[in-house]
């Protein structure tokens, strides 16, 4: 388990750190949240895949 918590750690610290990933997750989350609004049960999935796909946009510009 340590392995995992060391992991979580340092994505914790890299998003706290960034303002632009910060930034890039937040608004693809809430864009992920929108396109799920017609299935309500799937909202908080959708907000995750845009939350994961902004971080992986916002460590790919450099954020």
């Amino acid at each position: 388990m340590s392995k995992i918590d060391d992991k979580i750690a340092e994505v914790q610290d890299e998003i706290s750190g960034s303002p632009v990933l910060k930034k890039s997750m937040m608004k693809w989350a809430a864009i992920g949240a929108v396109v799920a609004i017609p299935l309500p049960f799937t909202m908080p999935l959708g907000a995750v895949a845009g939350a994961t796909y902004g971080y992986w946009k916002g460590r790919k510009k450099g954020g």
